[in-house]
């Protein structure tokens, strides 16, 4: 594979920005395996923004020659106050979490799952963050705020402020050459850019992804100065409001159930998470095509790609109803294995208050 098939996965949909392309490209012709990560808060049942699109991204990068480290941020979780604080509760979940992204077919060659527990308990972990934390303000560190998904203006506990300081030294901790995260995430990683060369230590390619919106559609909580950016944070696919997400053990009738559901204004593209759905999740290529199954008085079955998808969509010419049976007939299939690793009563062990037992 040539450099420009290696840059093109790792840039492949949903990533929205690369900092930077030349930074990319210099890194892939000086090192043979680079190193990249992704860090999640084991906080809840994983949904397709936190299981599949994770899922696909790091394939992406396994097959462009990256190794991949997963963080399980485990004490992240706890400093965000998930599930209470409770330690043990949130360890077993990143244990199911890596059993989510195994039954989505993560090639597990090239990734590394590592507990945030291994990593904090290192002396050299503390000492790092210490030097970070001479070389940020405050103001820098507020501004990173909405990584944990909260508002700088809301009433914080200290220890909330310590919070993008580690995730900037998990960055340097882990060897990343390459941080992977969401567009939520990008001031940290931004500051990780600055920080450090200051401490004598690497400038990390920073590569972030689009955040998947809920089903309920758009809506603006002041987390980004950016209006569209705060749009796409605060609309974000959330797994506290079990309604408004895809949970990838969800069975066929749920999944169709939700989409039929879901927000979807007829002939827009813009703000439709439907749209989005098959933007970042199914064409994510520009050869990739779905099958539209249409009425005949609408034309019949027509097979698209993402322009032609769009170009048909804004006419009319697609109805929404049948864009959405698309989306869950494809969703359906991709999340079968999931759907055979877990059952209900496993899924209620870990999240009673979203998951109930089925007859």
């Amino acid at each position: 594979m040539d450099l420009e098939e290696r840059v093109q996965l790792i840039c492949k949909r949903p990533v929205e920005e690369v900092l930077t392309i030349e930074e990319l490209k210099m890194l892939l012709q000086t090192k043979s395996t680079p190193v990249a990560y992704n860090g999640f808060e084991p906080s809840g049942p994983m949904h397709l923004g936190t299981g599949l699109l994770p899922a696909l991204k790091i394939k992406d990068f396994t097959q462009a020659g990256v190794k991949y480290k997963i963080l399980l941020a485990t004490w992240h979780a706890k400093l965000n106050n998930k599930f209470g604080g409770d330690l043990d509760k949130i360890r077993r979940v990143a244990k199911h979490f890596i059993e989510g992204w195994r039954a989505l077919g993560i090639d597990e060659s090239m990734v590394e799952f590592v507990m945030a527990d291994d990593l904090i308990s290192q002396k050299d972990y503390w000492e790092l963050l210490l030097k970070i934390s001479e070389r940020v303000t405050l103001s820098n560190v507020i501004r990173a705020l909405p990584i944990m998904g909260r508002k700088e203006s809301e009433n914080l506990r200290f220890g909330s402020y310590i919070y993008p300081l580690m995730q900037v030294t998990d960055i340097f901790m882990l060897g990343a050459d390459i941080a992977q995260l969401g567009m939520d995430q990008r001031k940290a990683n931004v500051l990780a850019k600055e920080v450090g060369p200051a401490l004598g230590l690497w400038s990390p390619v920073a590569v972030h992804h689009h955040l998947l919106p809920s089903l309920t559609g758009p809506t603006k909580m002041g987390f980004d100065e950016n209006p569209k950016l705060d749009v796409q944070i605060s609309s974000k696919m959330a797994k506290s409001k079990p309604e408004s997400a895809i949970f990838i053990y969800d069975n066929e009738e749920e999944i169709r159930s939700k989409l039929r559901k879901a927000f979807c204004p007829e002939k827009q593209i813009e703000n439709n998470p439907v749209i989005d759905y098959v933007k970042n999740l199914i064409l994510r290529s520009d050869s990739d095509k779905i099958l539209i199954e249409r009425p005949s008085i609408k034309g019949g079955p027509v097979e698209v790609n993402l322009t032609q998808l769009v170009e048909l969509y804004q006419k009319g010419e697609i109805h929404p109803l049948d864009l959405k049976n698309a989306v869950a007939e494809w969703l359906i299939k991709t999340l079968e294995p999931v759907r055979k690793r877990f059952v209900s009563e496993e899924l209620e062990s870990y999240f009673p208050n979203v998951f109930s037992k089925k007859a």
